[in-house]
């Protein structure tokens, strides 16, 4: 019942959404050409459905996306677990992060192009370096928050390094990093856009450009669409893979989705 309720819930703040756009459209103030109906963008997604674009485009920009993200979580959890246990370590290398966090991975992008080249690695990069530093500091600052405690009952059991690390600091700290994982999912997905469509010529990002060029505004949408549904059922794994990885570990899953 509480699925249907939150299923319910998304399907009527979509309608509202789609309705009012309707009604912006039915004033006239805009051209056609700057802003399509619904039911035009909606003819738009079913020509890139059947002439194999979408799918094209999206089999590419997803791969991109888990290739680039996937590489940044594991290396934000295994970095963050190791330099969230020496704290003397992470005092020395924090600034560097508090530095280069903030930078723009598309700042980075002349940079990418000269040392990556062209292609599908770029892309790979701009995603990696937009979804490692939440994954970092979140496992670093879950890592610190770990109840001393537990640290004390391993050390009753005889539990020390390297097996500290997995069976007591992980499942402890997972909580702060999944919170890391959320944030990194929406700022990588974000960059992968942006990424495709400054330096590609494959995509969702691309496929906007190309549309753009075309004035064709209904591709546009159509891809914003696309985009914005796949962001959202993305969340919505991460958040069904942390409530299954909770359940194995004996900890309540209860959370607003």
């Amino acid at each position: 019942m509480e699925k249907i309720k939150k299923a319910g819930t998304i399907i009527i703040s979509l309608t509202l959404l789609v309705l009012i756009w309707q009604m912006v459209v039915l004033t006239g103030r805009y051209e056609p050409s700057l802003l399509p109906s619904p039911f035009k963008v909606l003819e738009g997604i079913g020509e890139l459905i059947k002439d194999g674009t979408l799918a094209t485009h999206f089999q590419v920009s997803l791969m991109r996306f888990l290739t680039g993200y996937l590489a940044a979580s594991v290396a934000g959890i295994v970095l963050g677990l190791i330099l969230g246990s020496y704290g003397k370590v992470w005092a020395f290398i924090d600034p560097v992060v508090q530095v280069l966090r903030p930078v723009s991975p598309i700042a980075w992008f002349p940079f990418i192009v000269l040392w990556f080249g062209i292609g599908d690695l770029p892309a790979v990069v701009i995603i990696f370096i937009a979804a490692f530093y939440p994954v970092l500091l979140s496992t670093i600052s879950g890592v610190k928050k770990v109840d001393p405690v537990y640290l004390k009952v391993a050390q009753n059991f005889g539990i020390k390094q390297p097996y500290l690390l997995p069976k007591i600091i992980f499942p402890a700290a997972f909580p702060m990093i999944t919170n890391g994982l959320y944030m990194a999912l929406g700022s990588a997905w974000v960059f992968l856009v942006a990424g495709e469509m400054v330096g590609a010529q494959s995509g969702l990002g691309y496929l906007i450009i190309d549309a753009r060029n075309s004035i064709r505004s209904d591709l546009v949408l159509a891809g914003i669409i696309c985009i914005g549904v796949t962001g959202l059922l993305l969340d919505k794994t991460i958040r069904l893979l942390e409530n299954r990885v909770q359940k194995q570990w004996g900890m309540s899953p209860e959370r607003v989705s």
